[in-house]
């Protein structure tokens, strides 16, 4: 095998222009890299350098070589300050965009740990719900959650974790309006939405076995913020949609009741975009290692917490419909 070194001593006669200033540059004898060089042509079998006693001139193959000997370089520069990185101490400040809702419920939970990590980090979060220009704005990281990464552009992309979405409405709407036993009888009760067209809005629901059903809705109260939609279904204003992490407290107090829990939106791709691996700050790559170790599982747990929740549920009102016939 060719001897690293001796590619990067070609390097570095090559772009210095002579074995004398390399020699300088790398504190080795102009004769012993001299040597070292012939000695890769050697192994090589090939000529890389043409010598004259004015100049040097790459040879066509040397153009070749230089070209991966440099990349060979570059690649070995790149893995050193990557360990150094890891071996520095997080500093500065990282610009983070993050949906309102996650924001308010998992990454409002696991920031207090990230900062008692890392305390000479700062982090200024912009709470929004559209989508931002990283390189334009000037955000280091941004966190979104959407059904596909298709939207993601050339930028680099982790994923953490999955949300899974569920439908909701209080148990004073179901009392008034029925509760739903088929997708038809969804079209019964009044709904909320974060938009609507003409005042029409649509959600495609998916149910066993992959089947799909598009939900027509007229809702009667839209708004862009899945806080005042839970709120708003809690008051028994509409049924809605909501993620699993938002509403698990409100499932298992009753305060909210989970519809028809074998059809439910596509789940959401919880993930976080940044412009490029290389370069990155210490601060903002120790970040996103605290996402990769924290987020991943979450919406997971919480949905098998309500699923329990909604078995415990179904079981208890199968039990009450025994004692009614028992009774009659």
């Amino acid at each position: 095998m060719v001897d690293l070194n001796d590619m990067l001593y070609f390097v570095e006669v090559v772009e210095r222009g002579g074995f004398a200033a390399a020699g300088r540059a790398l504190g080795i004898p102009k004769s012993r890299l001299s040597r070292r060089v012939a000695d890769l042509e050697a192994h090589l079998g090939v000529r890389l350098l043409q010598r004259t006693t004015r100049k040097l001139s790459l040879t066509q193959v040397g153009e070749t070589y230089l070209r991966h000997c440099q990349a060979m370089r570059d690649a070995a520069l790149a893995a050193s300050d990557a360990v150094a990185e890891v071996q520095t101490e997080p500093r500065g400040t990282i610009r983070v965009s993050c949906p309102v809702t996650l924001a308010q419920t998992v990454l409002g939970e696991l920031m207090p740990e990230f900062l008692k990590r890392c305390p000479l980090v700062q982090v200024e979060m912009q709470l929004i719900n559209r989508p931002v220009n990283l390189v334009e704005e000037g955000v280091d990281v941004a966190l979104r959650v959407r059904s596909s990464l298709d939207d993601s552009g050339s930028m680099v992309v982790k994923r953490l974790d999955t949300s899974h979405q569920i439908l909701v409405a209080s148990p004073d709407l179901l009392e008034r309006q029925g509760t739903p036993k088929t997708l038809e009888d969804l079209q019964l009760l009044d709904s909320l939405a974060m938009n609507a067209v003409d005042g029409h809005s649509s959600l495609l629901l998916v149910g066993p076995e992959g089947k799909e059903h598009r939900l027509q809705l007229q809702p009667r109260y839209v708004a862009d913020d899945l806080l005042t939609l839970k709120f708003a279904a809690m008051a028994g204003s509409g049924m809605c949609w909501l993620p699993d992490y938002m509403c698990q407290e409100e499932l298992t107090k009753g305060s909210l009741v989970q519809l028809l829990p074998q059809w439910s939106p596509p789940p959401g791709i919880v993930h976080a975009v940044f412009p490029s691996r290389r370069g990155l700050a210490p601060a903002v790559r120790h970040f996103l290692d605290f996402l990769g170790e924290k987020m991943p599982g979450r919406s997971n747990s919480l949905a098998g917490n309500i699923a329990r929740h909604t078995a415990g549920h179904v079981a208890e009102e199968a039990a009450a419909d025994l004692d009614e016939v028992a009774a009659d």
